[in-house]
């Protein structure tokens, strides 16, 4: 039996004892794992200083923080999101108690990804334990620090049956894609989202894939084009461009495209210094092979700010590229990473048009004082999430879906939404065995007679207090005797 093989089944019998059912044991593991981000906050920066050259301060900006208030929100409002939740009656279901269960689903696969390893990676796993889930856990192998900081650290702080961790890299994945789950998570990019999903439906096992896309980001001729510009240049080189939802090309009209690359250049100098290569607030492509798949994207575009770069150190200085057309290389693929193209474009109609004409994107971005330009912009398009004049910040709404739709992901997640997502939501209908004359509509022969009542019955809807419930019982008793007598004559 393999490793992979090996923790699946440990995990899967540690979910059999049923201890993972239990809202307090969910609690607790909730709790363990944030004093972990308390106490062992130095161990996390530094590996992930090492993987992605990000600070301290930085590492908590951008990847422990969110996480420590997710959780927070979980221990909050778990026991609520767990208990049974009733739901509106009709007129024959009226005497019965009605109402959706959740429940664990099982063993569920977490498969993380790289560019910000601990947020994309706990933070399902946060959901799966809120469930009552076991989870295999498969961090990214490209972050190699981070990985063993994780595969050290997890064991020690939640139960370590329950919540395996598996290292390695495409074997080890493939490894574990052969076994049975009832659940995968896997955050991404979409050629590898496909072959999660034809692993996963050899055993139609559900998944959840957290892909990508081209971001569109769209200027408005009329916007504060300073404001615009500073929120987008924060949101593109953060983390070196490696943000699966960062504005990945701008659209905007000739008139104001020296302005937006001026706007920008200014923002970079100010955000990372003259040189951004020595400033610590900024990052590194993660390895010398996405380095030449960034590099490989400027052959034939114009260089308006940046292109500085140095492969032995894996650094592209924050890049803008002007006059960019929509065959250019850099325009056949999700950047990842810090080039920033800017595509003219007529006008908001233009703009449209070329954002339907491409798979539809995890986020999309307008900035606009108008109403009416963000609603078209909104209603006209199809994408993941939405922001009119903001980038990346509806990730840290707990209270919003975050998901893709098509190439962009499948199913959505955070707060709630994370433990719907990893709970099979139970429909649950208990009767008493009295008032048998009303059941007698729905038992042959069949008549239209019987037919009135059940239209009667079925297509009434109830939603009243215990007063009116009461009222509506007895009024229930009266109508079935009626039934009755009417059935008998």
């Amino acid at each position: 039996m393999s490793r992979e093989q090996q923790a699946v089944a440990r995990a899967r019998k540690a979910f059999e004892t049923g201890r993972s059912k239990s809202v307090e044991y969910r609690i607790n593991q909730l709790k363990s794992l944030q004093r972990l981000f308390s106490e062992r906050q130095k161990e996390i920066a530094a590996a992930i200083k090492k993987d992605l050259n990000k600070t301290e301060v930085g590492a908590q900006f951008y990847e422990t923080l969110g996480l420590e208030g997710e959780i927070s929100l979980f221990i909050k409002n778990l026991k609520e999101w767990a208990a049974p939740r009733h739901v509106k009656k009709n007129l024959l279901t009226m005497s019965d108690t009605v109402y959706i269960h959740p429940e664990p689903l099982g063993v569920v696969l977490v498969i993380g990804a790289w560019n910000y390893p601990w947020a994309v990676t706990i933070r399902p796993l946060i959901g799966a334990i809120a469930a009552g889930n076991a989870a295999v856990v498969k961090p990214s192998e490209v972050c190699v620090h981070t990985s063993k900081v994780m595969e050290d650290l997890l064991p020690i702080y939640i139960d370590k049956e329950l919540y395996p961790v598996v290292t390695g890299g495409v074997p080890e994945t493939q490894e574990l894609l052969r076994q049975k789950f009832d659940h995968i998570f896997y955050t991404g990019n979409s050629t590898v989202g496909k072959v999660i999903m034809e692993a996963a439906a050899k055993h139609l096992t559900p998944v959840t894939l957290e892909l990508g896309g081209k971001s569109p980001c769209y200027i408005d001729k009329n916007c504060d084009i300073s404001i615009a510009c500073r929120r987008i240049t924060w949101g593109k080189y953060s983390n070196c461009g490696q943000t699966c939802i960062a504005p990945d090309y701008i659209l905007c009209e000739p008139s104001i495209q020296n302005r937006v690359i001026e706007e920008v250049k200014k923002c970079i100098k100010e955000f990372y210094t003259d040189n951004p290569k020595t400033c610590p607030d900024y990052g590194r492509i993660i390895n010398q092979r996405h380095f030449k798949r960034v590099m490989a994207m400027l052959e034939d575009s114009n260089i308006a700010v940046g292109g500085e770069n140095d492969e032995s150190d894996c650094y592209i200085a924050p890049t803008v590229l002007r006059d960019v057309k929509p065959e250019a290389k850099v325009m056949q693929e999700e950047i990842f990473g810090p080039l920033l193209p800017i595509l003219p474009v007529s006008g908001l109609d233009e703009a449209i048009k070329l954002i339907n004409k491409g798979e539809k994107p995890l986020a999309l971005y307008v900035f606009s004082p108008d109403n009416k330009v963000i609603e078209r912009m909104r209603d006209e398009t199809s994408s993941g999430g939405f922001l009119a004049n903001d980038c990346l910040v509806h990730y840290s709404v707990s209270a919003l879906p975050f998901g893709g739709v098509g190439n962009s992901g499948i199913g959505c997640y955070h707060g709630k939404f994370s433990f719907d997502r990893l709970s099979h939501l139970r429909g649950c209908l208990v009767k008493k065995l009295k008032m048998e004359g009303v059941n007698d509509m729905r038992y042959p022969p069949h008549t239209l007679k019987k037919l009135g009542w059940a239209r009667f019955f079925i297509l009434s809807t109830v939603d009243v207090g215990w007063v009116g419930r009461m009222a509506l019982l007895a009024a229930l008793v009266v109508v079935a005797a009626v039934v009755i007598q009417n059935y008998l004559l």
